[in-house]
């Protein structure tokens, strides 16, 4: 289970597995997860339409969102197309025995090529930005943890291997940047390297749980797309 697959949705969007329960899909990059202020094209209302379309279905059509990416950001998410699969996938999430890993292209090459990075970070609503701050220095900051492993480096750019294990928001960019490694492309937490218009490199490229029904572990991957810079390394080096 999770081989891509070449189906898509009515909007386009890659289907790697669908089952009663459960939709996998690839987020293209640069499209909300959800609505937003912004009022652009999103990907659950996306979702919710083609199944209504392909399947016939009247009224509202339930879909829920387990975990979410970044706007920027891209690949394999799950969503869950029962309100049984939706409560037992977020009991996942919650008790972190839902396994998310992702890739990034990072500036420069952290200092050990496998470790496990800790901060607090703090969320600031009103710019939409989070920080790292000093543990105990704010009651509103939250542990963010993750583990990182360089696969490769080239030309002063580090491709990562990281696994979240918490899920905060903004975690991988900031916590980065934390260490002076921040994603290649990201303009908000990297803009003293990277160049306006740069799409940043961060691509959610596996998922591992266990099917909220059938009760067995599943796994689904997607590698990103073979533009700069994930194009500076093999292709091999970007399966997951």
């Amino acid at each position: 289970m999770g081989s891509p697959s070449s189906s898509s949705s009515g909007g386009g969007i890659p289907v790697l597995y669908e089952d009663n329960h459960i939709l996998i899909v690839v987020k293209p990059v640069n499209m909300p997860t959800q609505e937003d202020e912004s009022k652009d094209p999103d990907l659950l209302t996306e979702l919710k339409q083609d199944l209504k379309e392909r399947h016939g279905k009247p009224g509202n059509v339930f879909l829920g969102l387990v975990h979410r990416l970044d706007r920027p950001v891209g690949g394999v998410m799950v969503f869950a197309k029962t309100s049984k699969a939706a409560s037992r996938l977020s009991d996942a999430v919650r008790t972190r025995s839902f396994g998310k890993r992702y890739l990034a292209v990072v500036h420069g090459t952290p200092s050990q090529p496998t470790g496990r990075l800790t901060h607090h970070l703090l969320k600031d609503s009103r710019t939409n930005t989070v920080q790292a701050v000093p543990k105990g220095s704010h009651p509103d900051a939250k542990e963010a943890v993750l583990d990182y492993e360089v696969l490769g480096s080239s030309g002063g750019l580090s491709l990562v291997r990281v696994e979240l294990l918490t899920g905060r928001s903004h975690q991988i960019r900031v916590q980065m940047a934390a260490i002076g490694c921040p994603l290649y492309g990201d303009q908000k937490y990297g803009a003293a390297l990277n160049k306006p218009g740069q799409q940043i490199a961060l691509w959610s490229a596996y998922l591992h749980f266990e099917h909220p029904v059938q009760r067995e572990p599943v796994t689904f991957r997607c590698a990103p797309p073979s533009e700069f810079p994930w194009n500076i390394w093999d292709a091999a080096m970007l399966q997951e």
